[in-house]
């Protein structure tokens, strides 16, 4: 079993970036600048935000980090959106969910622009993806298709199973899997959580890609001998031994599965530290797109 190391294949991405970075500024080109809105005092919001700038800044990006109380009226965040939108050194919008209660998270999402959708939720860039056209992906389907290239994995003809149908995650996923290109091409099935028999499916799979929310759901009985395993998911799980108080544990059950696939990601170490290269990539696309690149 090989294991798919998301911190190196993640470290490679963001040097290749930054290599390209250092030739444009010597050109005389501005850095790019990545915006992000957090709303309220979520631990785990303000993590993920936090890692997102310390990311930022070793690229050499700019970054501005807008923290706002939680109960910011709705339209007071759409103000700040626009004026973002508006601000044509900036090249990239995010707004951490999840949003308080009071807030239409549909709404705020498809109020940035597309231009500057980095994280891929708006309208016009799913659009874009079930059509095939370029736009802004996903940044987790996105980083999963960067390892699949990293480690030159097969996928043409190959028939991927996708468990998990968020708009985040399972739906972009199955769209990249299916669309043509180097590393798509594959018949896909979509299963979800009122699939009937899911094993049925699962065990047919050559790419198993798991972003269901339940630790350690796939067993090594559900998995296919030789099977490329993705998993997505990351649940914090309570545990009062360590000094944290809890451990991240994935979605596949590690320890079984390792014995019958052929390549599979650890939790942590895998698709999350990816989700954050391929953000950074979105910016830095973005950031061309507005220099005229």
């Amino acid at each position: 079993m090989v294991l798919l190391d998301g911190k190196t294949t993640a470290e490679k991405i963001k040097d290749s970036i930054k290599l390209e970075l250092n030739g444009l500024i010597a050109k005389g080109h501005r850095k790019p600048h990545l915006a992000a809105i957090l709303v309220g005092e979520d631990g785990a919001s303000r993590t993920y935000v936090d890692s997102k700038e310390r990311n930022s800044l070793a690229l050499g990006y700019d970054s501005t980090i807008l923290r706002l109380p939680v109960n910011t009226s709705e339209v007071d965040l759409l103000a700040e959106i626009n004026k973002i939108n508006d601000n044509p050194l900036i090249d990239g919008l995010i707004v951490q969910s999840p949003l308080p209660a009071h807030m239409n998270e549909t709404l705020i999402t498809q109020a940035i622009s597309p231009l500057k959708d980095v994280d891929g939720f708006h309208y016009i860039n799913m659009g874009k993806l079930a059509r095939g056209d370029k736009g802004f992906v996903s940044a987790t389907p996105l980083g999963i298709m960067m390892m699949l290239e990293a480690y030159n994995i097969p996928t043409s003809g190959k028939h991927c199973v996708v468990i998990g149908r968020s708009n985040i995650v399972g739906r972009p996923m199955s769209l990249l899997m299916s669309n043509s290109g180097p590393y798509g091409n594959c018949t896909v099935t979509l299963c979800h959580s009122k699939t009937v028999h899911i094993e049925h499916h699962t065990r047919q799979a050559d790419i198993l890609i798991v972003a269901l929310g339940k630790p350690g759901f796939v067993k090594a009985n559900m998995v296919k001998p030789g099977a490329v395993v993705i998993d997505v998911g990351i649940t914090r799980v309570d545990d009062a031994s360590r000094k944290s108080g809890f451990y991240l544990k994935g979605d596949v059950d590690f320890e079984e599965v390792k014995e019958v696939a052929s390549y599979l990601t650890p939790v942590p170490g895998g698709v999350g530290l990816m989700t954050i290269a391929a953000l950074l990539s979105n910016t830095f696309t973005a950031y061309k797109n507005n220099i005229g690149l």
